[in-house]
């Protein structure tokens, strides 16, 4: 098993990718100062409680909301999905965030999206990355604990097209590109440092078919756009984007979180980024009736159900 542990409070850990963007807006407008302060603080908790909020019926948000009183570790499942225009798309990225705020750590585990596995809810095996698209977060969190032999007790989703939005509210991003490619965009990804507008980060993040790694390397430009985000956001110093942050995410993501979670957590939770691990589960890809699947073994699924449980003792 190759779990990589840091100890490093200069490098932000992978969680922030999805948790942390909505968290460290909240934290901006708690440490801020100036006649706006109150008002832009009333914006988040709109977007949070209004324009982000999510009833799932898997979770029971009284139990969960006394695992936070009592400063219980938590089980948080990030999907990323890829949602264009109307459809209800696929969760391209699925991740189990554990924290324990008694041990001051954390760890992330990551499931590859063509794993094969049951479905719940549809009584049959196929990709888990397809629970979304058949029964959107619910679903999702459902057959993730199934998988896992786990419980869950937050869920947060961001539709990956938020992402060129966000990008062009903050002004643009930059990241270090590892191979150069025409992008289907008309605009050319060159080696080193390129400068992003929103359709072009939407584009580095997608592509996939000419990097030979695959969605391998596809989710290491997800990471380096998010961390261009965040380098970027930590710049901002203007009310207007702020808002135009908060509003981003507000038509962006979902979340069983309400703004009293939010701040709990911060409060509460925050030293738990001072020590992670993150992994992904490891299988082999095969093809079945024609169609590719990352296939798991039942060894390495009760491994990772372990390491999981650990982290909640």
């Amino acid at each position: 098993m190759s779990v990589e542990t840091r100890k490093n409070k200069k490098k932000r850990p992978l969680w922030q990718k999805v948790t942390f963007s909505v968290l460290a807006v909240v934290l901006l407008l708690v440490i801020g100062v100036g006649a706006y302060a109150f008002s832009i603080y009333n914006n988040a908790k709109q977007a949070v409680d209004v324009d982000m909020h999510e009833k799932v019926t898997s979770i029971d948000p009284k139990i969960v909301k006394q695992k936070v009183i009592d400063k219980e570790p938590l089980n948080i499942l990030l999907l990323g999905v890829d949602k264009r225009g109307s459809d209800r798309g696929r969760s391209d990225a699925l991740m189990v965030l554990t924290l324990n705020p008694k041990n001051d750590a954390m760890q992330l585990v990551s499931i590859p999206r063509d794993t094969r596995t049951m479905i719940v809810g549809k009584g049959m095996e196929d990709k888990i990355n397809h629970a979304y698209a058949y029964g959107g977060a619910d679903m999702s969190i459902s057959t993730v604990e199934n998988m896992l032999d786990i419980e869950l007790d937050y869920f947060v989703q961001m539709n990956m097209e938020g992402l060129s939005d966000l990008v062009d509210v903050l002004g643009g991003i930059t990241v270090n590109n590892d191979i150069a490619w025409e992008g289907s965009n008309g605009f050319t990804y060159s080696e080193g440092d390129l400068t992003l507008d929103g359709n072009e980060a939407l584009g580095y993040v997608r592509m996939r078919k000419q990097d030979p790694r695959g969605d391998f390397g596809r989710t290491d430009r997800q990471r380096k756009v998010i961390t261009g985000i965040i380098n970027k956001g930590a710049k901002v110093g203007s009310v207007n984007k702020i808002n135009g942050v908060i509003d981003v995410l507000g038509n962006n993501m979902t979340t069983n979180m309400e703004f009293k979670d939010m701040k709990d957590l911060l409060l509460n939770y925050s030293n738990v980024r001072h020590n992670h691990e993150s992994y992904m589960l490891q299988g082999s890809g095969t093809n079945i009736n024609g169609i590719y699947y990352y296939v798991i073994p039942d060894e390495e699924i009760n491994k990772v159900s372990k390491m999981i449980k650990d982290m909640n003792s």
